[in-house]
């Protein structure tokens, strides 16, 4: 325990090693005011992100993701703000930062890729049976 709380202490005061980790992560501009949060804690909820992150401007959401079925957090959440500049002065001033102990990385949020249909999956083969791509065969 006394290891870590030592390697934090470093990083913190380190501003070479912020800086070359922020200039790494920050290399793409933003087109969205929807932010990425990568890294949480599994004890981070939506009103300590919503804490952390409302200094930088107004927040339309702060959504850390869960889990349906056990409700802990998977680790990343998104943040939204009103407009594309704040979310701006978020990504820059969280950006490798800690959050509930942990570095935390703040990147542009990306468009939800489209998932295949149902329909086309469960279609039968020319034998007739039923093909389920993630257990086998069944008929």
């Amino acid at each position: 325990m006394a290891f870590l709380s030592g390697v934090q202490r470093l990083l913190r005061h380190s501003p070479l090693l912020h800086s070359h980790y922020a200039s790494f992560r920050l290399s793409s501009t933003l087109t969205s005011p929807k932010l990425f949060v990568s890294g949480l804690s599994r004890l981070t909820t939506d009103e300590k992100l919503k804490e952390a992150f409302s200094s930088f401007g107004q927040l339309v959401e702060a959504k850390v993701i869960t889990d349906r079925a056990s409700g802990r957090s998977k680790g990343f959440a998104f943040v939204t703000y009103t407009t594309v500049e704040e979310a701006e002065k978020a990504r820059e001033g969280m950006n490798a930062k800690f959050l509930d102990g942990w570095v935390i990385f703040v990147d542009p949020a990306k468009p939800r890729e489209p998932r295949p249909s149902l329909q086309s999956q469960s279609q039968p083969s020319e034998t007739g049976f039923t093909v389920n791509k993630t257990v086998g065969w069944c008929g």
